[in-house]
C-alpha cells in the first residue's frame, strides 16, 4: 500500500491518500481551516480534489464514489458542488471540527470483465423506518433487475443511515430480514457485507438512507464470506442479517470489505461495557481476525471510518488511531452505533 499526503493551506485543504498498485485508491479530504465557514470549506475540498486528481502520481484512476460527511446536512447540502459520479451524502459530523469531510473512491479500469456499480443516498418518503428501508430495498432491487442483476448475487455492500438509530433501527431490521428471506438470503446461504448507524440527510422526514456497491461479471464462486467465529457470533444471533466481511476476489486482487464492526464476543455481548479504550482494541482485534480470515492484516487497509456514540470520546480514539494507523485515510465521526452499550464502530477496505 502507497501511502501520499496532499496538502494546500493557502487553498484549505488537506489530504490523505493510499494507493493499491494501479488498481485502486481512497482519497480522505478535510478542511486544513477547522472555523472556515460551510460554503469555504466545501469549495476547499472541491478545489483539492480536482488538484490532486490532476496530479501525476494519480492520473489514470476514475471516480467511481463520493460521500460528504456533513456537520449539517439540512443547511449544507445545496452547497455541495454537482457531480456526475455516484455520490452519498449524509450528516454524520466529523469530530475533528470540520464542516465537512469527502472521502473518494478511486479505480484504474484493469479488466473489462467487471461493472462496478455504486448508489448513493437512496431514499423513500412512506411512513416510519420499516416501510422506508422496504421501499428502498425493493426499489434497489428492481433497479439491479433492469441492469440483469440481483442483490443476492451481484450486490457487496450496503450502507444503511438511520435517522435517531436507537428509536428507528428495530424497522430496518425488520423490513430488511423479511425481504432477505424473500430473496433467499438466510443464516444458511449468506447476507450482505454492511453498515447500519446513526446519519441524518436533509430532510427530516427521511429516517433511512442507503448506499450500496454491486459488481457485475464477479460471480459467487469468487466472493467469500468472513466471519472469525472465535472473535464473534453470527451476526442472526442477536437478530440483524449482515455479514461481517466480504472478499471479492479479483483475477488481479483481493477487495476486503470489512462491515461496521464493534466490541463484541463469540456470543454476541458486548465487551468492556463503558470503557471506550478497551472498546476500540477490542474492535481491532475483531477486525484483525476479519482481515486474517481474508489473507490481509492492518497494514493492507486503504480507508477507514470510526463512528463514536459519544463526542466526549473523540480524543481518547482519535489518540489510538493516529498512533496505529497514522497514513491511512480515515475519518471520526459523530453516528451513535445500533445499541447503546456500543461506544465506538470501525468499517474498513482493504486489498492484498
Amino acid at each position: 500500500m502507497t501511502h501520499i499526503e496532499f496538502s494546500d493551506f493557502s487553498a484549505g485543504y488537506k489530504a490523505k491518500i493510499s494507493m493499491f498498485g494501479t488498481m485502486e485508491c481512497h482519497i480522505m479530504l478535510e478542511p486544513s481551516d477547522k472555523e472556515a465557514g460551510a460554503a469555504g470549506c466545501i469549495t476547499s475540498l472541491d478545489t483539492g480534489l480536482k488538484a490532486i486528481l490532476a496530479d501525476g502520481r494519480i492520473k489514470g484512476f476514475r471516480q467511481v464514489f463520493r460521500r460528504w460527511f456533513l456537520s449539517d446536512a439540512a443547511a449544507q447540502t445545496c452547497l455541495l458542488p454537482q457531480c456526475e459520479v455516484p455520490t452519498s451524502v449524509i450528516q454524520q459530523p466529523p469530530l475533528d471540527g470540520s464542516k465537512a469531510v469527502l472521502w473518494v473512491w478511486l479505480m484504474k479500469d484493469v479488466s473489462d470483465r467487471y461493472e462496478y456499480l455504486f448508489r448513493g443516498s437512496m431514499l423513500s418518503d412512506r411512513d416510519g423506518s420499516y416501510g422506508q428501508m422496504q421501499e428502498i430495498l425493493t426499489d434497489y432491487s428492481r433497479e439491479l433487475e433492469h441492469k440483469r442483476l440481483n442483490i443476492t448475487d451481484d450486490c457487496a455492500r450496503t450502507w444503511i443511515y438511520v435517522r435517531d438509530v436507537d428509536v428507528n433501527y428495530a424497522g430496518i431490521v425488520k423490513a430488511r430480514r423479511e425481504l432477505f428471506d424473500d430473496w433467499g438470503m438466510t443464516s444458511d446461504t449468506h447476507y450482505l457485507a454492511s453498515t447500519g448507524i446513526n446519519g441524518l440527510t436533509e430532510n427530516h422526514r427521511n429516517l433511512v438512507s442507503m448506499d450500496a456497491y454491486a459488481v457485475r461479471g464477479l460471480g459467487q464462486e469468487n466472493v467469500r464470506y468472513l466471519h472469525a467465529l472465535d472473535n464473534l457470533s453470527p451476526t442472526h444471533v442477536y437478530g440483524v442479517t449482515f455479514e461481517r466481511g466480504t472478499a471479492l476476489h479479483f483475477e488481479d486482487r483481493t477487495q476486503i470489505l470489512i462491515s461496521g464492526t464493534a466490541s463484541i464476543d463469540n456470543k454476541g455481548e458486548i465487551v468492556y461495557p463503558g470503557d471506550v479504550d478497551r472498546q476500540t482494541e477490542r474492535t481491532f482485534e475483531n477486525i484483525g481476525a476479519l482481515l486474517k480470515e481474508g489473507g490481509a492484516s492492518f497494514d493492507d487497509i486503504a480507508q477507514m471510518i470510526v463512528y463514536l456514540r459519544d463526542t466526549a470520546d473523540y480524543k481518547k480514539v482519535s489518540r489510538i488511531i493516529s498512533e496505529r494507523f497514522p497514513d491511512t485515510p480515515c475519518v471520526i465521526t459523530w453516528a451513535p452505533v445500533c445499541r447503546p452499550g456500543w461506544l465506538v464502530e470501525v468499517e474498513c477496505i482493504a486489498y492484498v
